[in-house]
């Protein structure tokens, strides 16, 4: 009987399939520049669109009482990565390997990830949900929403592992006033704040290399040397 019930439950996963409810909708358009954990930049601001056949305005229902969401969602551009038991975390500067259990690195095995993720506006006419302070780019699949429960999800004194340790060192940005006048005030602000983390890999240290990085419907090119970022042009 045992014997049964696991080869049951092995078939029963084996043959599980998921499917995207959702997609995600968001300025980032590439992987380069994506804050590296949800909350971070907290008024990058995205849209949940779910997809026809789950797009029902009562599924909605009682979600207006939630101020955050978690989502399960892919690492879509990661599918075909070679994955390994261990990985480098940049946090500690890529330098050091972690186990992957112990870091939230996008290189896993079933490619899933989890985001909380704050409510902004609920659209229950058109089944989008506009949410705040994620780290997925645009056109992310997403698997499942789920309503994030203070009294069971928040743990403010647990342990936080190595990230008790080491804080984000962030850049100073600097722009020029003629670059800045492309943006409105509030895009200009979340701008900055994505740059000031630093989304070059952390093992790139050459201050005379030039990096592009997706913002909208701009191409933010720029250069790092010394702490700070010098944002060189803005391409359209």
């Amino acid at each position: 009987m045992f014997l049964y019930l696991n080869v049951h439950i092995y078939y029963y996963f084996c043959a599980m399939n998921i499917e995207p409810i959702a997609y995600f909708r968001s300025p980032l358009t590439s992987k380069f520049g994506i804050p590296r954990q949800s909350g971070i930049v907290t008024e990058l601001h995205g849209t949940i669109e779910f997809v026809a056949k789950y797009a029902q305005p009562e599924a909605l229902r009682g979600l207006q009482a939630y101020d955050y969401v978690w989502l399960i969602w892919g690492f879509s551009e990661n599918v075909e990565a070679e994955k390994h038991p261990t990985v480098r975390p940049p946090l500690l500067g890529g330098n050091e390997r972690m186990g992957v259990w112990a870091t939230r690195s996008p290189f896993r095995p079933n490619n899933l990830g989890l985001s909380s993720v704050r409510i902004v506006k609920i659209d229950a006419e058109t089944a989008r949900i506009e949410v705040a302070g994620a780290d997925l780019m645009d056109g992310t699949p997403i698997y499942d929403v789920k309503p994030y429960l203070p009294y069971v999800d928040s743990h403010p004194d647990a342990r936080g592992g190595f990230t008790d340790n080491h804080e984000w060192q962030r850049l100073q940005v600097d722009i020029s006033d003629e670059e800045a006048a492309r943006f409105g005030a509030e895009d200009l602000k979340v701008l900055k704040e994505l740059l000031s983390l630093d989304p070059r890999p952390h093992y790139h240290q050459d201050g005379s290399r030039e990096y592009g990085m997706p913002f909208k419907d701009f191409d933010i090119r720029f250069k790092v040397s010394n702490g700070v970022l010098s944002v060189i042009s803005i391409e359209h």
